[in-house]
């Protein structure tokens, strides 16, 4: 089939590259030329702005950024509205405000293009390995159309109801990962402080009711000292920003994310936004003048 891909950052490059493999014919559009060059060497066809890609592929996925990233992709000047035909799809898989999906998903209408919101958890290295966990809104027979799309780059792929319900499921997700990095950073810094080998505790506890999958992916990078991004702290940032908004305007208290939230804006702050997640331990290590290492 042949697939539009727009984004290819962190997680879009790899993502692209498993439908090639998988025997698809992509035409990509990325803003930076280096993204670009990466996927013509596997096969790809590059163009010069997102509507181009709209006149060749009557599906589109893109994965950028934040909201405005794709209101600017879709609907601004050389969007894929401009080039896009009647019964396009479209699939945003970036992780953007739900309103957001809604706005867009309004414009598209109009133009009779159909579009899902279907943001990703999992990081680059589940998007390398084919293994994400799909979020995604929108018209459930649009959904069951490209879920054999959806599943050549993830391991599951689960409708969550109208168009903003696959973002919203995001800020949940997201909400429960921040805070979970900061339980484990904390926790294995009293284990570090009172001189235990934090080595020991991960092995101790992974296997029972605090083990997490995010323990088991972050552990073994903060004992290691490796903070190479697979999910940049500024774009959780991003998502925590959204989680608010959106907790602010339907009610929903969320008193936990706002700490982390200040957390990160720390870290921000002292040069550490374009590391992984796992360096919020940073925070404490920087309170305690202790690193949790091997």
């Amino acid at each position: 089939m042949k697939i539009g891909f727009i984004g290819l950052g962190i997680m879009g490059k790899p993502m692209s590259k498993n439908l090639i493999k998988a025997g698809h014919e992509l035409v990509v559009y990325n803003r930076s030329q280096d993204g670009m060059d990466a996927l013509v060497a596997c096969g790809a066809t590059a163009v010069s702005n997102p509507a181009e890609v709209a006149q060749q592929c009557k599906l589109i996925i893109t994965m950028l950024p934040n909201s405005p990233h794709v209101k600017e992709v879709v609907m601004g000047e050389h969007g894929i509205l401009e080039g896009a035909s009647e019964g396009t799809i479209l699939i945003d898989m970036s992780s953007i405000a739900p309103l957001a999906s809604q706005e867009i998903c309004k414009a598209c209408a109009e133009k009779g293009v159909k579009m899902l919101d279907a943001p990703v958890s999992g990081g680059e290295p589940k998007a390398i390995d084919a293994t994400l966990s799909i979020m995604v809104g929108g018209n459930k027979a649009v959904f069951d159309e490209v879920y054999d799309i959806l599943m050549v780059m993830g391991s599951s792929a689960v409708h969550c109801g109208d168009i903003g319900a696959g973002n919203t499921t995001k800020l949940a997700n997201q909400v429960i990962v921040a805070l979970n990095i900061a339980a484990v950073s904390e926790a294995f810094m009293l284990s570090t402080k009172a001189g235990v080998d934090p080595e020991k505790v991960f092995d101790a506890i992974k296997g029972g009711l605090a083990g997490s999958t995010v323990m088991n992916a972050k552990i073994p990078m903060i004992t290691e000292g490796n903070f190479n991004p697979g999910f940049k702290i500024d774009l959780h940032i991003k998502d925590l920003n959204n989680a608010l908004e959106t907790g602010h305007g339907v009610g929903s208290p969320l008193p936990l994310t706002s700490y982390v939230m200040e957390m990160m804006q720390t870290l921000h702050a002292d040069g550490y936004g374009q590391n992984d997640h796992s360096a919020l331990v940073k925070y404490y290590e920087k309170l305690t003048g202790t690193e949790v290492r091997k």
